[in-house]
C-alpha cells in the first residue's frame, strides 16, 4: 500500500482519486473547492492544506486546471514545497505549459524531490472506468516506480522522455483532438443540411476509415444536443491556447489550430464556455446562419 496525495478533485481527479482508495492505497485529500463526501466515506483522508498532504504522502499527484493554478498549490502559501521532505515524488497530471513545467521540476529537484508530468486523455469517461491514456515526462527510474500506481487509472501509459516531454505530447494530443471535434461538427452539419439522417452516417462512417473516438463520443454528444461537459471549452480553449505559445516559440504556424481555437472563443462568447467541446457544432452552425445569402 501507497501512501498517495490527491490534489483537485474536479471532473476529473475525483474519479481518479476514488480508483486509487478503491484498489486499496491510502490517499490524503485536499481541494480547494471542498473534498466530496463519496471520496471521504470510500476512506480518503482529508487535508487541510495541500503542504498538509505533502507531509502526509511520498507520492503527491495534482490534477488541477491550468498552470496558475498548479504553481499556486506547489508553491504557495501553505502549498506542497513547504510540506516535502527527501525523496518524495511530485508529479502533475494537469494539462499545462511544457515551459512552466521544466521550471516547476527544476524547484522541486532543488529540494531534493522528484517531479513527474503525466497529463492524461480520456475525459471523464475513461477518469472514471480507469481507462485513460497518460503520458509521462519523467526519469525512467521514477517511471518504474509510478507505473503501477498510473495503472490504476489509465491503461496505456507512455514514458515519453525527460520532464516537458509529457506536456508537448498532451499538446499533440489535444490539437489531433479539437480539430477533428471540429471536422466531426462540419460534417454533421452538412448532413443536417443536407436532410439526411445524421445517426444513420455517424453509424455508417464508425464502420469506415474516418471512425474515431471522437465522432462516437462527440459526434453522438452533438446529434443528441448533449452538451453537459465531459472537457469543457474553456479547458481546450486554454490547451490550444498553450500549443501556439509553444508553436511560436519554436518558429513555425499551425494555421487549422488558429482558425479551431477561434470557433471555441466564439463558443465562450456566446456563453458555452463551461460546456463541452462538442458545443463547438453550435459555432458552425452560427456562421452558416451569418454566412446564408439574404432573400
Amino acid at each position: 500500500m501507497a501512501n498517495i496525495g490527491f490534489i483537485g478533485l474536479g471532473i476529473m481527479g475525483k474519479p481518479m482519486a476514488g480508483n486509487l482508495i478503491k484498489n486499496g492505497h491510502s490517499v490524503s485529500l485536499y481541494s480547494r473547492s471542498g473534498i466530496p463526501k463519496g471520496l471521504i466515506e470510500q476512506g480518503g483522508k482529508p487535508c487541510f492544506s495541500a503542504k498538509q498532504v505533502a507531509q502526509k504522502a511520498d507520492i503527491i499527484i495534482t490534477m488541477l486546471p491550468d498552470t496558475p493554478d498548479v504553481e499556486k498549490v506547489l508553491f504557495g502559501e501553505d502549498g506542497v514545497a513547504q510540506g516535502l521532505s527527501r525523496g518524495k515524488i511530485v508529479m502533475d497530471m494537469s494539462s499545462i505549459s511544457p515551459v512552466e513545467t521544466k521550471k516547476f521540476a527544476s524547484d522541486i529537484n532543488r529540494l531534493y524531490c522528484y517531479y513527474v508530468d503525466a497529463p492524461v486523455s480520456g475525459g471523464d469517461t475513461g477518469a472514471k472506468d480507469a481507462t485513460l491514456t497518460i503520458m509521462v515526462g519523467a526519469e525512467e527510474k521514477i517511471f518504474i516506480q509510478i507505473k503501477p500506481i498510473l495503472e490504476l487509472m489509465g491503461e496505456k501509459i507512455t514514458l515519453i522522455g525527460d520532464n516537458g516531454a509529457g506536456q508537448i505530447c498532451k499538446i499533440a494530443n489535444q490539437i489531433i483532438v479539437a480539430l477533428t471535434i471540429e471536422a466531426v461538427g462540419e460534417a454533421l452539419l452538412l448532413v443536417s443540411k443536407a436532410d439526411v439522417d445524421q445517426n444513420k452516417v455517424r453509424q455508417a462512417l464508425m464502420s469506415g476509415f474516418a471512425s474515431s473516438r471522437v465522432l462516437e463520443v462527440h459526434g453522438e454528444r452533438m446529434i443528441n444536443r448533449a452538451f453537459e461537459p465531459g472537457f469543457r471549452v474553456e479547458l481546450h480553449q486554454k490547451d490550444l491556447n498553450i500549443a501556439l505559445s509553444n508553436a511560436h516559440a519554436l518558429g513555425i504556424n499551425l494555421p487549422n489550430t488558429t482558425a479551431t481555437l477561434e470557433l471555441l472563443n466564439t463558443c465562450a462568447a456566446q456563453g458555452d464556455a463551461k460546456l463541452d467541446s462538442s458545443v463547438i457544432i453550435r459555432s458552425l452552425e452560427k456562421l452558416v446562419r451569418l454566412n446564408a445569402p439574404k432573400t
